[in-house]
């Protein structure tokens, strides 16, 4: 088996053999609307089949895998949103990495970025740990939740756009059950400034007119049903800016003290 069947025991699996599936992008639409919350809507994102080439690609790597996590069983499928159902604080990506995610089952879970991230998450009071290495090693966001705008690993990180239209429903919907109680929104990354943007309208955000330039630290106030939302811009930790010092340690810890002050 080349990914892990759901209600198989893994830690934090959201489904079981009885979840529905989608297996085309009308069937992503159909079902993340009638998703009622979090939990569900987690569980349908965690078994889709709507892309083939994504399909194939997350569990080719789940079967070969990596040298180093040879003995490891991959999680191969899709990586749901994970964390607080009642968020004051989401975190946005773009998706999972293939050896990251898709072999833990968690999202920025299990590469170097998500070392630099959770580590930055535990200093500023939004992470019960300063490491997360795999579903169910103990680890709690706190007041926090992570998204991406793709939930499958995609071949050398560049999701198509056809893909990224078919997985476009479940993150529209996961912003709206989340968002009477979000009051931050932090992308990580321009792909993920650039994505939230119209998912965060479609589901029900006041927002201006244009889009305004993602760069490190940029903050714009947005609204919800009336009551402020800000949206914060924090470059990707990932390897190539962590080495090059484009990110530092500092630059994280301040985008995340700010949301944690903004989230009050």
């Amino acid at each position: 088996m080349s990914f892990v069947p759901p209600g198989t025991g893994w830690p934090g699996d959201p489904a079981d053999a009885d979840t529905p599936v989608a297996r085309d992008p009308a069937g992503v639409r159909d079902l993340a609307a009638s998703s009622g919350t979090p939990a569900e809507l987690t569980a349908r994102q965690s078994v889709c089949r709507a892309c083939p080439r994504l399909v194939a690609w997350r569990e080719e790597v789940a079967q070969v895998k990596r040298r180093a996590f040879a003995e490891e069983t991959y999680w191969g499928r899709p990586v749901p949103g994970w964390g607080d159902e009642h968020p004051r604080v989401l975190v946005v990506g773009l998706a999972p990495a293939a050896h990251g995610g898709n072999r833990t089952g968690r999202i920025f879970t299990g590469d170097r970025s998500g070392d630099w991230l959770f580590a930055s998450l535990h200093r500023t009071g939004l992470a019960s740990l300063a490491t997360s290495t795999h579903a169910g090693d103990g680890q709690e966001l706190l007041g926090a939740r992570m998204v991406a705008s793709v939930r499958c690993a995609p071949p050398a990180n560049k999701p198509l756009p056809e893909e990224k239209a078919a997985c476009y429903p479940w993150l529209v919907r996961e912003l709206t059950l989340v968002a009477a109680d979000v009051r931050v929104v932090v992308a990580l990354g321009g792909y993920a400034w650039q994505a939230m943007w119209p998912a965060l309208k479609e589901a029900g955000y006041a927002l201006p007119r244009s889009r305004p330039p993602f760069g490190h630290g940029v903050e714009l106030t947005v609204s919800y049903g009336g009551a402020p939302v800000t949206l914060l811009g924090c470059y990707h930790p990932s390897q190539q800016n962590t080495f090059t010092g484009r990110v530092t340690a500092e630059m994280l810890d301040a985008v995340f003290l700010r949301a944690g002050e903004l989230a009050v």
